[in-house]
C-alpha cells in the first residue's frame, strides 16, 4: 500500500511543476511587479513599495470596474444556474427532438466570447441594431441601450449568461440522470407533491452539481474579457470594464504595468476570498447517496 501511494505521489509531480511554473511562478512575479512604477517595455524600473495599493483608493475606474465585476460575477452566475437548472429539468424528460434542442443550446458556447460579442453588438446597436429597427417599425425612436455603464454592465451580463448557459446545462442534466429513481419513487409514496419532490429530492442530491456550476461560473463571470471588448469596448468612458478588462488598458494602453499588476494582485484575491467560502459552504451540504 505504501509503494502504491508512492507511486501516485509520483505521477503528480510533473502536474505540480507544470503549475508552479505556469501559475506559480507568474503570479510572484506580478506580486513583484507590483510594488514597482515601469512602463511594460523600459529597463528602468523605480520601486515605490505599496504606492499602487494605496492608489487604487482614490481610483475611481478601479472601484467602478471592481463594482462591474462583481455584476458580471454573480448576475452571470445567478441566471445561468437558474436557466440551466431549468432547461437541464426539461431536457431530462423523454421527448421527441430532445437531442436536437440539446445541441441547439448548447451551441452558443462553442462560439469565442469575442465572436459572440460581436454577433450580439449589432442588435443593440443605436444605429441600425436589430432591436431598434424592430421598435422603428411601430414608430419608436431608437434607444442608445448602452447609454450608461451600468446599462452597458447589465446587457453585457445578460449576453454572457446565454452563451454559456449551456454549460451548466450539461452539469444539471448529468446530475440528475445520476439520481436514482427510487428516492423520487420513495416520496411519491409518502404522499410528497412535485414541489416537495425537487426542494426535498432533488435539490439536496443536486448539490455537488451545483457547487461546479456555480463556482465555475463565478470565476469565469469575474474574470470576463471577450464580450465586454466585442460589445462595449469598455466604454461608455470606462464604465463597463470587468477588472481584467482595466488590467489590460492599464498595462497596454496606459502603460501602467506596476498599477495593473497591483490591481491583478487585488483581482487574484478577491476571487479566492469569495469562491473558497462558498465552495466550502456548498461542500457540507452535500449528501451521499
Amino acid at each position: 500500500m505504501k509503494k502504491r501511494k508512492r507511486i501516485y505521489l509520483a505521477l503528480t509531480i510533473p502536474a505540480i511543476i507544470l503549475m508552479l511554473w505556469f501559475i506559480g511562478a507568474p503570479l510572484v512575479n506580478g506580486l513583484r511587479l507590483s510594488f514597482f512604477k515601469w512602463n511594460g517595455y523600459s529597463q528602468k524600473m523605480k520601486f515605490i513599495g505599496i504606492e499602487n495599493f494605496i492608489k487604487m483608493f482614490s481610483d475611481d475606474v478601479f472601484w467602478s470596474s471592481t463594482r462591474n465585476t462583481m455584476i458580471y460575477g454573480f448576475g452571470s452566475t445567478l441566471l445561468q444556474n437558474i436557466l440551466g437548472l431549468s432547461t437541464a429539468l426539461f431536457l431530462n424528460k423523454t421527448f421527441k427532438g430532445r437531442n436536437g434542442v440539446r445541441v441547439i443550446l448548447y451551441m452558443p458556447i462553442m462560439i469565442s466570447g469575442f465572436i459572440m460579442g460581436q454577433i450580439l453588438r449589432f442588435f443593440v446597436d443605436l444605429d441600425n441594431g436589430v432591436f431598434n429597427e424592430i421598435l422603428g417599425w411601430f414608430g419608436v425612436s431608437p434607444i442608445y441601450w448602452m447609454e450608461t455603464g451600468l446599462s452597458a454592465t447589465i446587457i453585457i451580463t445578460l449576453a454572457n449568461s446565454w452563451q454559456y448557459m449551456g454549460l451548466c446545462m450539461l452539469i444539471y442534466l448529468a446530475g440528475l440522470q445520476n439520481i436514482p429513481t427510487m428516492y423520487k419513487e420513495a416520496a411519491r409514496l409518502d404522499g410528497a407533491n412535485r414541489w416537495q419532490e425537487f426542494t426535498r429530492v432533488t435539490i439536496p442530491l443536486l448539490i455537488p452539481s451545483i457547487t461546479t456550476a456555480v463556482v465555475t461560473n463565478l470565476i469565469g463571470g469575474f474574470k470576463m474579457y471577450e464580450v465586454i471588448v466585442a460589445m462595449s469596448g469598455g466604454g461608455p468612458n470606462r464604465r463597463s470594464m470587468s477588472l481584467s478588462y482595466y488590467i489590460q488598458m492599464l498595462y497596454f494602453n496606459d502603460e501602467k504595468a506596476g498599477y495593473a499588476s497591483a490591481v491583478g494582485v487585488i483581482m487574484f484575491f478577491m476571487i479566492m476570498i469569495i469562491t473558497l467560502p462558498i465552495n466550502a459552504w456548498l461542500r457540507k451540504r452535500e449528501v451521499e447517496y
